[in-house]
């Protein structure tokens, strides 16, 4: 099963998830500096990214581990805070930018190939005490910091990722209160930060276009998280329905706006305004696009940069009280099928991926797709010999072979999340997705590969998997 001639595999990572260093050398603080020293039990046994990995002292560990594999691509993301502490160009924190530029040219002098994201979750506390992704100011305050690093680092990058997981970053942070700043908004949170996302992105796909492109020749999109999903009665219409509303209040939320027309799904407009109606608002409580807005959303991405973990099935529920909240809005229950194997909230079903992959080619036109993440968690303590965890990683990749081969997706590139074993948001260090081990017990951090690690660098350097299909 060889892989087309020059396919890319990668791992990802994200900055405050491995590096550490969360005051070092001028570094401001993210919203999640603030959110974990609050404690309240809202991580995992308090635990914090305070040192993490150590990635920030200890890049050259982490370059080991990439060169061990074989990665041809590795996607990190950058510390906005770390970059630009009060999160504007007011200060430019130099220690910052000598930081990520070594990382950039370690990389290029070893033929990886960064793929940088831009924003991972970790807002500068200054501008989430100015409202954050709630407020319009957000939209220019991105796009400074966007410009400011597609000019510092731009001449070297050529894969740029602006914001990673908008779909779930916008209900988790401002719907849910999950994630910092940990207020829920409930039914209105989540539309609203969702909404100043896509602009963002859209402003600073617009600078790279029109001030970089003709110079640096990269590429500039955003990562879009979505899980498969199957109606839970194949034979029922309401299940059927059911199904496409959640793809299309996941998926194509934030795809159909950007690589199609410049606005949300008709069923997304039409379910809010509905309920929002049904509860009392005197209008819908999804923002509304202008045309002039649409026109500068509508294609400004140019790959399309999918995250996939897992398929669950979807039932028609209806709504009758009216009730708030983003599944009352769509109007479904979600639950894995039982003879699923579980690990925490990803369920293994590998063929997932190769049906949202030919429902992306179908729906958008045939876009070059990056899968810059995809992978599987261990629980902790984790068994260096983790054979089980690569057959789900085998299995997912003989998916993808048939995606590629059968069904004609153009996938290019496949990242595996994660590098290291880090900082898993909410689940602290509880859940371990790295290829390599990393004892958080230790202070020097030490790497060491999982099986899983040997298996995919075989994969790397065979191209693809020994088997055929």
């Amino acid at each position: 099963m060889a892989f087309p001639a020059g396919f890319g595999w990668g791992a990802s990572t994200a900055a405050y998830q491995v590096e550490g260093g969360w005051d070092a050398d001028g570094k401001g603080p993210s919203v999640w500096d603030t959110f974990t020293h609050q404690g309240g039990e809202r991580v995992f046994k308090n635990q914090t990214g305070d040192v993490a990995c150590g990635s920030y002292t200890l890049w050259e560990e982490d370059l080991k581990c990439i060169k061990q594999l074989g990665l041809t691509h590795y996607c990190f993301s950058l510390s906005w805070s770390r970059l630009l502490p009060d999160g504007t160009t007011g200060f430019i924190n130099q220690k910052g930018i000598d930081y990520y530029n070594k990382i950039i040219d370690d990389l290029l002098a070893n033929g990886v190939m960064p793929i940088v994201t831009l924003y991972h979750f970790d807002l500068p506390q200054a501008l989430e005490n100015k409202g954050g992704w709630l407020s319009e100011a957000i939209v220019e305050s991105f796009d400074k910091y966007a410009r400011f690093c597609f000019s510092t680092f731009g001449d070297r990058v050529k894969q740029w990722i602006t914001i990673n997981e908008p779909n779930i970053f916008a209900l988790l942070a401002y719907d849910l209160g999950i994630f910092p700043p940990g207020i829920p908004h409930v039914g209105t949170g989540g539309y609203q930060a969702a909404h100043n996302l896509i602009k963002a992105h859209a402003r600073s796909w617009h600078s790279y276009d029109s001030l970089f492109r003709r110079e640096q020749k990269g590429m500039v999109s955003l990562a879009i998280f979505a899980p498969w999903v199957e109606p839970a009665d194949p034979n029922s219409l309401s299940d059927q329905e059911a199904a496409k509303r959640a793809i299309a209040f996941s998926l194509d939320f934030f795809a159909k706006p950007i690589f199609t027309d410049g606005d949300y799904p008709e069923v997304v407009k039409s379910q809010i305004a509905f309920m929002s109606k049904k509860q009392g608002y005197p209008s819908s409580r999804l923002p509304e696009f202008t045309e002039e807005e649409k026109r500068m959303i509508k294609g400004t991405a140019d790959f399309f940069a999918l995250h996939y973990y897992t398929t669950r099935l979807v039932k028609y529920q209806e709504n009758k009280k009216g009730e708030l909240g983003f599944l009352q809005d769509v109007e479904i229950e979600i639950f894995p099928d039982p003879s699923w194997i579980s690990l925490g909230w990803i369920y293994v079903v590998p063929w997932g991926i190769r049906k949202l992959l030919k429902y992306i080619k179908d729906t958008y036109n045939n876009p070059v797709i990056y899968i810059t993440e995809n992978g599987f968690s261990q629980g902790d303590p984790a068994s260096l010999d983790d054979t089980q965890r690569w057959e789900y990683f085998r299995q997912t990749f003989q998916e993808l072979f048939k995606a590629i081969q059968l069904d004609k997706v153009n996938v290019k590139i496949y990242c595996a999340w994660t590098l290291l074993d880090n900082f898993e948001w909410n689940h602290g260090y509880s859940k371990r997705f790295g290829l390599f081990h990393v004892d958080f017990e230790d202070p020097a951090r030490p790497r060491v590969p999982y099986t899983s690690a040997k298996e995919y660098a075989k994969i790397i350097q065979n191209n693809g998997l020994e088997e055929h299909l």
